[in-house]
């Protein structure tokens, strides 16, 4: 979703691009087998934060986005069987909203539309990379489709091919990965109560879990962080079991479950690119950075890093550089610019599941007088509440 994202970004500033794609993507969608067809538009949900919703709203993305979206009002932290608790209010805030939380499938259902009927963008599908080299300003591919080899130039490449990439490993650049012994339980769950926008992040002994509103008023996005060693027996313990856990994390304050879908398990881990910029080729998304999800801010970074890398490569097109050797002096310029933004936020999502992870007595106090030092604290709120919707990078 970040490298159709980014096509569009670029056809807005004019620039024609050529988007490879190892999927094939089905004319029509079936939403019960989406999950099994793409595997980027799977079972799972994205908050997307205020910046993001700004930006698509921007590329004329969020006409067709709004009727698959739900706004967050409100946002619940807590700690179950503790004292610590925290809440924020969107009109407290002065906001419309927290942000967005859209299915994967239906983000990538229209994303993908509008990539298809751009004329700026040619989409290449079922392929894959099997040869990546730069020479001078060139940068050389081989891509095979149905065994058949198909060589491809230009003067600029980016990969956005995710956290295992491909290009990253061609291009000889290490990655440092921290395993959180970890893995996520996704699933989307119906309540008798309406969910009135409101969003829960709750912190249990098996490990944090959220609630996010969905388009449904009654159904709701569930992503539960487990340990990896439970994780099998999670997914695919029987329904009443599994729904009568949620039930004991949430009690009675989010409704009671009455209907639950498939369950969808995802590991857990960080995955760092030691560098982005490598000559004319820049990584991308889960190709930079891969981060875990507790605070829901992975997709809204890599949106943000393909809203910056877009406007610099319009400036390398406005400035007839594209054969000369500054491609790659204004390609690092961009990895410059993002690393601040790039930094807070690995930090912050890596120390929130880190420190609500230590079950441990002291630890288990000083981060619930934090929640409750955070609700009282009238400054605290508002930045908190700005940096979760990127709103301060």
């Amino acid at each position: 979703m970040v490298g159709l994202t980014l096509a569009l970004l670029l056809a807005q500033e004019g620039v024609a691009s050529v988007l490879c794609e190892s999927a094939v993507y089905p004319e029509h969608f079936d939403p019960n087998d989406i999950a099994s067809s793409i595997k980027s538009f799977d079972g799972r949900n994205t908050a997307l934060s205020r910046r993001t919703v700004d930006i698509y709203q921007q590329l004329g993305v969020w006409d067709l986005l709004a009727p698959y979206a739900a706004p967050i009002y409100d946002i619940y932290i807590s700690e179950q069987d503790s004292f610590g608790k925290a809440k924020l209010h969107h009109a407290s805030e002065n906001v419309d909203h927290f942000g967005m939380v859209v299915e994967n499938s239906s983000l990538g259902k229209v994303l993908l539309h509008l990539t298809r009927t751009n004329p700026l963008i040619t989409l290449l599908e079922g392929v894959q990379l099997a040869q990546l080299q730069q020479h001078g300003q060139q940068v050389d591919i081989i891509l095979s489709h149905n065994g058949t080899a198909h060589a491809l130039q230009c003067s600029l490449l980016i990969a956005a091919d995710g956290k295992h990439s491909t290009c990253r490993k061609l291009l000889g650049v290490q990655a440092d990965s921290h395993h959180y012994q970890q893995a996520a339980i996704v699933c989307t769950v119906q309540t008798d109560r309406a969910h009135a926008h409101a969003a829960f992040e709750r912190f249990s002994p098996q490990g944090p879990i959220a609630l996010l509103p969905l388009a449904d008023p009654y159904k709701r996005s569930l992503v539960w962080t487990v340990a990896a060693s439970e994780a099998a027996a999670w997914q695919h313990c029987g329904e009443a079991d599994f729904i009568a856990a949620i039930q004991h994390c949430f009690g009675g304050r989010a409704g009671l479950v009455t209907h639950m879908g498939k369950r969808h398990c995802y590991p857990l881990e960080q995955i760092l690119a030691e560098r982005q910029a490598i000559g004319n080729v820049v990584l991308m998304g889960n190709a930079a950075h891969t981060l875990h999800p507790v605070a829901g801010q992975g997709f809204n970074l890599c949106v943000r890093d393909a809203h910056v890398i877009s406007s610099t490569i319009n400036n390398i097109i406005i400035n007839n550089v594209l054969d000369e050797t500054k491609v790659a002096e204004f390609l690092k310029t961009y990895e410059s610019s993002r690393l601040a933004d790039q930094k807070r936020v690995i930090a912050f999502c890596h120390h929130v599941v880190t420190g609500f992870g230590r079950s441990d007595s002291p630890s288990k106090l000083l981060r619930n007088v934090g929640l409750v030092a955070f609700d009282l604290m009238p400054m605290a709120k508002p930045l908190v509440a700005n940096y979760a919707m990127g709103l301060k990078i």
